[in-house]
Parts: structure tokens; C-alpha cells; sequence
């Protein structure tokens, strides 16, 4: 039997200490240039192209029953300030223009505006509202003002409230699409889609769960919304009689 000495033991030991530690720092050196996959616990849409990710999200928001939108769409030179929660049979929030505030609610086809009295008051140019405007004022200050069909702003207003025509006009990028930068809405991460460099539209999807848009910035800087609360159910129930003013065929003008 071949007997090691005890020295040549000890001597061969730091050479195999070193041998480790070198195998343990190259180790150690490829874990930590390694990338983390940007894609990993997401939906994988951030793996998909531009006109994919943007098909899908268009398709999410199609399918979602419900939707909340908050933000500012500037339309013909004039900015609406949007809070609105939508569904396929209608919807409910406010609506701020140039005019002041004023509440929307759509049950089916029945159309409703609440807002206070100046809203309804008219300057005649001396800077007072009319006699009649006055008294018209009154009998409307926070009540829910039944819309006729037949109103011009029927048309307009309801748009505010149908789901569909919004997201068909808003979810529409122009130009070439292409994929932007990632980052998050209200803590979800996300994947950006625009048109024309940004120029036609730019979409913000969802990278977790559905892949939801969840933020909008409109092509030619016409305003900014946000989009939440898909799919979350709301009550939508028309005003009882008494909060309610049916003013006829037309909504008082000046």
C-alpha cells in the first residue's frame, strides 16, 4: 500500500482551494452578466409584433363588457375633460367643456344631463342671462334632464356614452405601426404601439393579464385618456320620476 504523506496532502490543498474558488468566480461572473428576460411573468404580448399587439388589444377591449375613461379629448378646437363609465347598454360620468360641468347617463336610448343652473343660463351680452333663461334655470338646477331624440345635441352627447363608437375611433392608430418603449400605467406594466412614431397615436397594452390598452395619447395632440376597470360590473338604472325633467322636443337654447 502507498502511503501519502501528510505534506504532500497539505501542499496539494491550496492548489485545489484555488482551483474552486477560480470555477466559483466564473460562475458567479456569467450569472451576473446574464439579461433578465423583460418577457418574463408577463402575456407575452411584448413578444408579438406592433400590428399584433395592437390587433389583440383592440380585440380585449371589444370583448370587455365594462370600461371607465378619465382624461381629455379636444375635439374641433374644444377640450371635453372625461370621467366616464361605459357599458354596452349605456353609461354614466361627467363631462367638463367650455360650458362648465355637467353629468351624462344613457340607459338604452334614453339620454339624461344633469348640471347646475349657470349652465343653462345664457349671457345676452351685457352679461346677465335672459328672464327666461332665469326661470328655466331654476327648474332645472340639479335635476336630470330627459335629452330628446330629436335635440341636436342629442347625437353628440350620446357619442359620450356608447362604448363601441368610442373605442372604434379612439383604439385607431394612423400610419405605420411600430413597437415603443415599455413601462407601466398605474403600477401594470406595459408595452407602447404607435402610429407614425407617435405622430399617428400611441397605445399603452397591458403586459399582465388580458391585454387591455390602458392609456391613450392621440395623434396630433389631441388629448390624453386613460383606460380601467375592464370588465367591472356598474348599476346603470334611469333617474326615478322625481329627479327627473322631461323638457319635450328641445333642450332650452338662447
Amino acid at each position: 500500500m502507498t502511503v501519502i504523506s501528510l505534506g504532500r496532502a497539505r501542499k496539494a490543498a491550496p492548489r485545489t482551494t484555488a482551483l474552486c474558488a477560480g470555477l466559483l468566480a466564473g460562475i458567479t461572473v456569467l450569472t451576473g452578466c446574464s439579461s433578465p428576460d423583460p418577457d418574463e411573468g408577463t402575456n407575452g404580448v411584448g413578444k408579438l409584433s406592433a400590428t399584433r399587439i395592437h390587433a389583440k388589444a383592440k380585440k380585449a377591449a371589444a370583448a370587455s363588457a365594462t370600461v371607465r375613461l378619465t382624461g381629455s379629448l379636444i375635439s374641433e378646437g374644444e377640450t371635453f375633460k372625461l370621467d366616464m363609465r361605459l357599458k354596452e347598454d349605456g353609461g354614466l360620468g361627467k363631462v367638463t367643456s367650455k360650458n362648465g360641468e355637467f353629468q351624462l347617463m344613457r340607459v338604452g336610448e334614453q339620454l339624461f344631463l344633469k348640471a347646475k343652473a349657470a349652465f343653462w343660463t345664457h349671457d345676452q351680452g351685457d352679461g346677465k342671462p335672459s328672464e327666461a333663461d332665469s326661470e328655466a334655470a331654476d327648474k332645472l338646477d340639479g335635476m336630470f334632464v330627459k335629452v330628446p331624440e330629436g335635440d341636436p345635441a342629442y347625437k353628440q352627447l350620446t357619442t359620450f356614452t356608447d362604448k363601441d363608437v368610442l373605442l372604434e375611433g379612439l383604439l385607431t392608430l394612423h400610419g405605420k405601426v411600430a413597437t415603443g418603449s415599455r413601462g407601466s400605467v398605474g403600477g401594470t406594466r406595459t408595452v407602447a404601439v404607435s402610429g407614425d412614431g407617435g405622430a399617428g397615436g400611441t397605445l399603452d397594452v397591458s403586459l399582465e393579464g388580458t391585454a387591455y390598452p390602458l392609456r391613450l395619447t392621440r395623434a396630433g395632440d389631441a388629448g390624453a385618456l386613460r383606460m380601467s376597470d375592464w370588465n367591472k360590473t356598474f348599476t346603470l338604472k334611469a333617474p326615478a320620476e322625481d329627479e327627473m325633467v322631461d323638457y319635450g322636443r328641445e333642450l332650452p337654447t338662447d
